[in-house]
């Protein structure tokens, strides 16, 4: 039988021995998550900046955080290739341009560049190079682009713009108008479309609402007459060739006519395609408008239009039928209009909608 060997406690120097040769063999670690030791040791093998290096570093950041807060404040200016920039995302407020206008912006620019830049803000859903589209500066992209197509000059591929984020479609009308307002006045017809055009996009919840939104700044004399040049839009706007040409005392004699229950008859005098200039059609006009001023005067109706149906005046389908709503002495039409129309879907419809007014 083997002798049992008696254990005996190491003394202090032993044990003193055995830790320090423990600590050589074992690298020293501290307790830390080993990403955190990656971190640790990229950091110690990393050459030290000097201060110089550290501060221009510092300047570096500071400036990038400064330009993206001026960028998204839009008051940085960006070159930006004509081609990369929309203009039918919203649609114009101006609906002709004449080309001596044109031509003597074109020159201007020529001999001194251009003094303001344009408007853009950016697609969220954008196709090929078109990244940005036009908030404002219509005109001056336009002859911006006809001077490269004149010239082919490489300098006029490019046109300085500010970067914009309107929050919502009636934003971005709101900034083209007001800037057309400023700098190029619209005419009356202008202002009255794109009031009628922001209601029915969905912009704004009517027309009325539209106009005092667009024309913020304007009396409300003014804008009441715009309403006014709204509704020639709505109810005739389709059949008039020369409607810039509209004064403002012809636009609101015409709009007196509508309001008076003459539109079916100034649509049907517009048919017959008289007038092949302003004064042509005026006098086209003019004769229907004759006959409601030699009627009496109805005092409750006022000099106000009569309050709007909540619905849109001009309804077009996906599938190219248009809904006209349109007015008379006896009540309200709707009018189909398109190549689809025929006499079947006139009977479909006339049989939906008496299910809908039967009791």
């Amino acid at each position: 039988m083997a002798r049992r060997r008696k254990l005996e406690t190491p003394s202090a120097e032993a044990l003193e021995q055995l830790e320090s040769e423990f600590r050589r063999e074992t690298p020293t670690r501290s307790a830390m998550a080993p990403i955190a030791q990656v971190a640790a040791d990229a950091a110690q093998s990393a050459p030290v900046a000097d201060p110089a290096t550290r501060a221009r570093q510092a300047r570096d950041t500071a400036d990038a955080e400064t330009l993206r807060a001026a960028r998204d404040k839009g008051l940085v200016m960006l070159e930006l290739p004509l081609a990369a920039i929309a203009t039918d995302s919203l649609i114009r407020d101006r609906a002709v341009i004449g080309e001596a206008e044109m031509e003597e912006l074109r020159l201007s620019i020529a001999a001194n560049g251009l003094r303001l830049p344009i408007e853009v803000y950016e697609l969220a859903d954008s196709e090929g190079e078109l990244r940005y589209a036009l908030l404002s500066g219509y005109r001056r992209l336009l002859a911006v682009r006809g001077l490269h197509a004149r010239t082919g000059d490489p300098g006029y591929a490019t046109i300085r713009a500010v970067l914009r984020a309107p929050r919502d479609i009636s934003d971005g009308f709101i900034a083209m108008v007001e800037e057309n307002e400023i700098r190029a006045n619209l005419s009356h017809f202008e202002r009255g479309r794109i009031a009628a055009i922001a209601a029915h996009n969905g912009a704004f919840a009517s027309v009325s609402e539209a106009v005092d939104a667009l024309f913020f700044a304007a009396s409300k004399s003014k804008r009441s007459k715009v309403r006014s040049f709204a509704q020639i839009f709505e109810e005739i706007g389709d059949l008039l060739s020369f409607p810039e040409a509209l004064t403002e005392r012809q636009g609101l004699r015409l709009a007196n006519a509508l309001r008076a229950d003459a539109g079916q008859a100034l649509r049907a005098a517009l048919a017959e395609g008289q007038g092949s200039d302003p004064v042509g059609e005026w006098a086209v006009l003019e004769r229907i408008i004759a006959t409601t001023e030699e009627q009496p005067r109805d005092r409750a109706r006022g000099g106000r239009p009569r309050a709007e149906p909540k619905g849109p005046a001009r309804i077009e389908t996906s599938s190219g039928v248009v809904l006209r709503r349109i007015s008379d002495s006896q009540g309200y039409l709707i009018r189909l209009e398109g190549r689809r129309v025929d006499a079947d879907m006139v009977d479909a419809i006339m049989a939906e909608i008496q299910r809908l007014l039967e009791p």
